[in-house]
């Protein structure tokens, strides 16, 4: 039967991608809006089109879409980028990272939240999503210093993004510990964590960089790099099975493993892999945000009220102080500081992955994690592209004849 509903998942995605396109939306918007109505639409009409225990064999599809995810993050890592582009987009990176955290973080706490609730909610707000902010810059033609250091922001955002995601869940985690663990070792704990899935990580990027010259098929290839992510994978999960209170980041090896691939790798090689790559991910992605959707519980949506609030305002405040800071301490122009940060409002599919990994750790607020990302996901997506463009018009990096065009995709 699960072929059967992975059939049905599928076909959802593919018909509300097409629909989501016609209203000039995200497709990302489209599967989750598919999932929404296969999921807690229909059974709120008593009709159960997915049983509630496929979820969990199904819950394998969203470990490979999230390894497929940290991956292709990983592969942006070259260094021959980072020495191109200087330190000033680094530096924002991280900051505007950083700060969207803790700011989240401090109002969760401050409106007088779980503590571990505030650590994993806040840390998904690193995230930003790339794609919105870039089919506005090639939509309108933008060109300029904020332009182009904003595009490299996107690019490395998601990397300091689940780098701070890990650190941020491995604190939680300890915090949540009931073993009887010294003062030191829980503060190591994550570091340690966060080092070991990154030495994880590295050594699965070599061994594909050096598989990939033994294995010169293009189907070879692409069947090694999903063995080495499934290895990847199975790794963290043995660890948390032999030691329960230690846990790797498979997202953190698998990013790390795409960043020595990428920089260890031929350029032809590469541009084969990901290729690939990207042609086996589809129907994966596809499945991923429709079970999203689907797994959300919409009377838990009705609660998420203020918590999304909080989440919502305190990210973009975060992303525009952190942004702002960020330019100012890598000596950014002003026209930098003052726009930059409006380009990364966005957020959708490495935010709604990261929210499925959050919830095993706080399994008792699975729910209201998924739900207030979810929210926020459509919030952002709609206005996030709005702003940006506004932002670079304002910046004048887009011309007033194309700003006055109507947004289409």
């Amino acid at each position: 039967m699960i072929l059967f509903y992975m059939s049905i998942i599928l076909i959802t995605g593919l018909l509300f991608g097409k629909i989501a396109k016609k209203l000039k939306l995200p497709n990302v918007t489209g599967y989750l809006l598919g999932g929404l109505l296969i999921g807690p639409l229909l059974t709120m009409a008593g009709i159960h089109l997915i049983p509630e225990a496929a979820y969990e064999e199904l819950h394998i599809i969203s470990q490979i879409a999230l390894g497929f995810i940290a991956f292709t993050i990983g592969t942006e890592f070259q260094l021959s980028y980072f020495k191109r582009v200087g330190k000033l987009p680094i530096v924002i990176a991280t900051l505007e990272s950083f700060f969207a955290i803790i700011i989240v973080f401090v109002l969760l706490i401050s409106f007088g939240f779980d503590m571990r609730f505030s650590l994993v909610l806040s840390a998904i707000a690193a995230a930003t999503a790339p794609a919105a902010t870039i089919m506005v810059i090639k939509q309108y033609k933008a060109k300029g210093e904020v332009t182009e250091n904003l595009l490299s922001v996107v690019a490395i955002d998601d990397a300091t993004a689940i780098v701070f995601f890990g650190l941020f869940v491995a604190i939680a985690k300890t915090i949540g510990s009931t073993s009887n663990i010294s003062v030191t070792w829980m503060i190591l704990k994550p570091f340690v964590e966060i080092i070991a899935s990154l030495g994880l990580g590295a050594i699965a990027g070599i061994l594909l960089s050096f598989g990939v010259k033994w294995f010169t098929g293009r189907g070879n290839r692409i069947s090694l790099l999903l063995a080495l992510l499934f290895l990847v994978a199975s790794a963290a999960e043995i660890v948390k099975q032999s030691s329960p209170d230690f846990e790797l980041s498979t997202l953190l090896a698998c990013m790390m493993m795409g960043a020595f691939f990428t920089n260890l790798a031929n350029e032809e090689v590469l541009d084969t892999v990901l290729y690939l790559t990207d042609r086996v991910t589809p129907p994966i992605f596809i499945m991923f945000f429709v079970l999203s959707g689907a797994e959300l519980k919409f009377d838990v949506l009705l609660t998420v009220g203020g918590i999304g609030v909080i989440y919502i305002v305190g990210r973009v405040i975060g992303k525009l102080i952190g942004a702002y800071l960020g330019a100012e301490l890598a000596n950014g122009s002003p026209k930098v500081k003052k726009y930059l940060g409006f380009g990364l409002i966005p957020q959708a599919g490495v935010a709604i992955g990261l929210s499925i990994v959050a919830s095993s750790v706080v399994p008792q607020y699975a729910q209201q994690i998924s739900a207030v990302v979810l929210s926020a996901t459509f919030v952002y997506e709609m206005v996030g592209p709005l702003i940006t463009k506004k932002a670079l018009t304002a910046a004048g990096e887009i011309t007033p004849e194309l700003a006055k065009q109507k947004m289409s995709h």
